[in-house]
């Protein structure tokens, strides 16, 4: 341990600890008297020599560790340096009793007298070995300390710079003497100093080396950010004692900066394989927006907003283009932000740009035409600009959203103060995001416009409202098998009849989207025509039939032209498949004959029993042709449910057809219940799964016509029947207390029945059907169906169906299966009653 510093004269004196560099040159004294013999001998000569003092006093010492051979000049040297002159040289030397020599001395002789005034010498001994390696170790740490390519520091005890090298003067300014005495502060800011020195402090204390220790800095005269990476450990002195720190520094900006470039390069293609799993997952253009925002912020940016063309949003045809970017409207749809509190702004507000004007999400705003944003959408080309001074944005990408050299909107991306500013990458990476999302959004736009289109379509095609007929409640549901599309071919329709009849038709074009729908249009486009003929069920599928084969046919027609269309390719000669349920119901009878196309079979409850699938045999479905349809006949208790439906209601991928229908049979448990309500029942009770298929629903409850609200009688073939019908008609009609269209009746029935006399054959009936309106029918064995034709003016005849045609609200004929019925319609007097026939039109008949 050190003894205390005592102050004399301003010197300060102080024991040397252990370790010395006396210790490490292994530096040995003794002495020769005035006779030449060794006089005193030091331990440490005695530690250099291996020989204890009492074995050498007294001794020559030339006789004693001189080899012999050398020993006359040893004499003379002894004797020089008695006489007062002092030497320095080289000598062998070897210990008593050793025949070779055991090494080489350094000794520095210098003469002394004795108390008595007599020549003596003392001898200073330095081990040459020690003295080589020290040499060879100062120029081994000058060699590596001043030519080393890297900076390298000493730090003393006090952690204060004690040397420096060349290389690290060359960073720093100044030459290696100048920065001695410093302090890591005077080179690292004050944070980054702090922690240098901590590092220093823990290394010269636990003696733990830092490798690898990161520190940023500016050097002198420099404004760019350098990065060094530091390694320090203790040195320590010969003997073990510390004496201070090495650092060693490597400068790793180019490192960091390819790291950096390959750390961005990686966050880039990650954040491109993330944009192209999650954008465009909707075809919503507002949802693409923000599914883009989404994976834009944080990972690319801090804030980020897009703004699409009002007229993209609004469904225009097309959008505006490269407009000149200022007279078109834009809507903000999504704003993105990772900075808590972050207003509405435009990211780009700066003097010259945009106002930094608030901008709400739904927003309808424009661009200045002299603004970076405008000439973006103008020229279809990013721009990078730096933020507003004292703003919270450092710099902003504005990137116009081009799709097909289309421009449908504006992306803009900001980077608040604090991250790093946006780079050429960047700007590459910011316009690819926007193209990928503008892609989708206009894909987005050409399907809403598709969608829109076949919507519209589908939907002029469905029954319009409530469906009405005579004789039954009706209550439907139609669920489109995509709730995003709304479009598929399944339909049904409620046909009115002559005679107070009705259609019922549910039928399933096979396939989803636009050509299903507008197979579907053509189908039922057909039904309705071909029931307007009044044909028989049977006989109406196999007209459908024919259709639908003929709907995948190419243009042209014939077998050449199919057999062309079947070779070009099978979108000229698509085979277009569907089933079909076709009723017709008449509420007088309440007899309902079906025919069936490969349908499900109608579900029945009658009042009181359990639900049951009617036995209607399935047929082939419309499309492959070669089979004949069945008819059946059933009459319907009245209080009957019929429901007419699709296999999107029973039909799943995850039960089987049998258990959807028998669950389909036990939801229709309360059938005297409003139809409405029970529609909403079965829908809410199955496991449709809706959105695997379309389902379409319609339900009919039987309320057939009382008995006295029709008049039924037959009449002989003979002339005085047609005054007998008057009279029956006029009778009925006071009955049902419907005078004001007595004269009418009385007069169209007698044309009626005139003509049944006239061409027809056999027997003939009347029948008058009082519901919502007024209807007569006259029957006849006759197959001649009646042919309205204008009379010449020569003519005694021919004007009684014309007249038939201009005072009722509608008129027809059918065939029955024993002749035929023609028929007239009168709306009711409390209803909307037609207009009475002008004068002009009664004398255009004559």
């Amino acid at each position: 341990m050190s003894e205390i510093p005592e102050t004399a004269n301003g010197v300060v004196w102080q024991s040397s600890p252990p370790g010395s560099i006396y210790d490490y040159i292994r530096v040995a004294s003794f002495s020769i008297g005035p006779d030449g013999l060794v006089d005193q001998w030091s331990l440490r000569a005695a530690d250099l020599f291996g020989i204890a003092a009492e074995e050498v006093k007294g001794k020559d010492p030339v006789e004693a560790f001189m080899p012999a051979e050398l020993r006359p000049r040893g004499h003379r040297k002894v004797s020089e340096i008695l006489d007062g002159k002092e030497w320095t040289g080289l000598v062998p030397f070897r210990v008593p009793g050793e025949r070779g020599p055991r090494g080489i001395a350094e000794v520095y002789v210098m003469p002394s007298e004795t108390e008595r005034g007599e020549r003596a010498a003392l001898c200073i001994v330095v081990d040459v070995r020690a003295l080589r390696r020290m040499e060879t170790d100062l120029a081994a740490s000058q060699a590596i300390f001043g030519q080393s390519p890297f900076g390298f520091l000493l730090f003393d005890t006090d952690l204060t710079v004690r040397r420096a090298n060349e290389r690290f003067a060359t960073v720093f300014g100044g030459s290696a003497d100048d920065h001695r005495g410093r302090t890591v502060h005077d080179y690292l800011s004050r944070a980054e100093g702090d922690r240098m020195t901590a590092a220093l402090r823990r290394v010269l204390e636990t003696g733990d080396p830092v490798t690898d220790l990161e520190i940023t800095g500016v050097v002198p005269g420099g404004t760019d950010r350098r990065h060094w990476s530091i390694n320090l450990y203790r040195v320590h002195s010969g003997s073990g004692r510390p004496v201070g720190v090495a650092g060693l520094g490597i400068d790793v900006t180019r490192r960091q900066i390819a790291a950096r470039e390959a750390d961005t390069a990686r966050r880039n293609l990650a954040l491109l394989n993330e944009a192209g799993a999650r954008i465009g997952n909707s075809l919503d253009l507002e949802t693409t927006a923000r599914e883009l925002l989404d994976v834009a912020v944080p990972g690319f940016c801090d804030l980020a907003s897009v703004d699409l063309y009002q007229g993209l949003l609004s469904g225009d045809e097309a959008p505006p283009g490269r407009a000149d970017g200022a007279s078109a409207e834009l809507r903000r749809v999504a704003f993105a932000s990772a900075v808590s509190d972050a207003p509405l702004l435009h990211p780009s507000a700066a003097p010259g740009c945009c106002e930094p004007v608030p901008i709400d999400m739904g927003a309808v705003h424009r661009y200045p035409f002299t603004s970076l944003c405008a000439e973006a959408l103008r020229t279809g080309r990013a721009a990078a600009m730096p933020g507003a001074e004292g703003s919270l944005v450092q710099s902003t990408l504005i990137v116009p959203m081009v799709a097909h050299d289309t421009v449908v909107g504006l992306a803009q991306f900001s980077r608040t103060k604090g991250s790093e500013p946006f780079g050429e990458r960047d700007r590459a990476l910011a316009a690819e995001l926007a193209a990928r999302a503008a892609v989708c959004i206009d894909n987005a736009r050409l399907y809403r416009r598709e969608h829109e289109r076949a919507l519209i379509l589908q939907r002029s095609l469905l029954p319009p409202g409530d469906p009405e007929a005579a004789g039954l409640d009706i209550a439907c549901r139609y669920l489109p098998g995509n709730t995003a599309t709304e479009v598929g071919g399944d339909w049904f329709d409620v046909i009115q009849l002559p005679g107070h009849r009705t259609a019922l038709v549910v039928g399933d074009v096979m396939g989803r989207g636009l050509r299903a729908a507008v197979a579907m249009g053509e189908l039922r486009t057909a039904v309705r025509t071909l029931a307007q003929l009044d044909l028989e069920p049977a006989e109406v599928l196999s007209h459908l039939d024919e259709i639908a084969r003929g709907l995948g046919t190419p243009t042209g027609g014939g077998q050449a032209s199919r057999v062309a269309g079947a070779a070009r390719g099978p979108e000229l000669s698509e085979v277009y498949l569907a089933t079909c349920v076709y009723a017709v119901y008449d509420s007088v009878t309440r007899r309902c004959t079906f025919a069936n196309a490969g349908h499900l079979p109608p579900v029945l409850v009658e009042p009181g029993e359990a639900a049951m699938h009617l036995d209607v045999p399935p047929g082939m479905p419309l499309g492959v042709g070669g089979e004949p349809f069945e008819e059946v006949e059933v009459e319907l208790p009245e209080g009957a449910l019929l429901a007419l439906y699709t296999d999107g209601l029973v039909e799943s991928r995850d039960h089987p057809l049998d258990e959807g229908m028998q669950a389909f049979r036990s939801a229709l448990t309360d059938p005297g219940r409003p139809l409405e309500d029970v529609c909403d029942h079965v829908l809410s009770t199955l496991d449709t799964r809706h959105g695997e298929d379309d389902i379409a629903l319609l339900m009919a409850r039987i309320q057939g016509l009382p008995a006295e609200a029709v008049g039924d009688w037959r009449l002989p073939r003979e002339p005085r029947s047609v005054g007998r019908a008057r009279e029956l008609a006029r009778t009925q009609l006071t009955a049902w207390d419907l005078e004001p269209l007595v004269d009418t009746v009385e007069l169209l029935v007698s044309e009626l029945v005139t003509n049944a006399l006239r061409y027809g054959e056999g027997e003939i009936r009347l029948r008058l059907l009082r519901d919502r309106t007024l209807v007569c029918e006259v029957w006849d064995a006759g197959l001649v169906q009646p042919r309205r034709r204008r009379a010449r003016d020569t003519d005694e005849g021919g004007r009684g169906l014309q007249l038939v045609g201009l005072l009722s609200a509608g008129w027809g004929s059918r065939r029955t299966p024993r002749g035929k019925t023609v028929w007239f319609e009168l709306p009711l007097p409390d209803g909307d009653a037609s207009a009475e026939p002008t004068v002009d039109q009664l004398l255009s008949m004559f």
